[in-house]
């Protein structure tokens, strides 16, 4: 399958990896999430090049992920501010933090410190199941059907 075709997959991974699944796109959300919002802070942290970042940003805006606001007329310029989307793909990325930190930790790594604004704890990120509230452990879900659709 070619990269261009995934946003029409049946598969809800494969749509969204056509959104989020190449590094500098997850990384420039990941930075959106935490305040960056224009192209130099985002080129700067990045360390890629300025045709990247804005083939990125131009993808994540036309995916409804990003907005652009003007904050300057001449020369024109734009804030890139997160949408619902970027939020709610937000848990993505907090799930894969916490993989990298269990999985591919570092000799100078530290886990993320996370704090839950409403009630102010310290927490680690879980998946639990909406139903009865358990803990979602790897290789505990099936996905009835899905073999037929792939």
């Amino acid at each position: 399958m070619r990269w261009d075709e995934l946003a029409g997959d049946d598969c809800p991974i494969a749509r969204t990896l056509s959104v989020i699944g190449d590094r500098w796109s997850a990384l420039i959300l990941r930075d959106a999430l935490r305040g960056v919002t224009r192209f130099d802070g985002f080129q700067a942290r990045l360390g890629c090049s300025r045709e990247m970042v804005s083939r990125r940003l131009a993808n994540l805006v036309e995916a409804g992920v990003l907005e652009r606001k003007p904050y300057q007329a001449h020369p024109e310029r734009f804030d890139y501010l997160p949408t619902d989307k970027a939020r709610a793909l937000g848990h993505v990325l907090m799930m894969m933090a916490q993989w990298g930190e269990t999985w591919l930790p570092t000799p100078t790594s530290r886990p993320l410190e996370r704090h839950h604004r409403a009630c102010g704890h310290s927490f680690t990120p879980t998946l639990v199941c909406s139903e009865c509230q358990a803990p979602l452990e790897p290789g505990g879900v099936d996905y009835p059907g899905a073999a037929a659709r792939a």
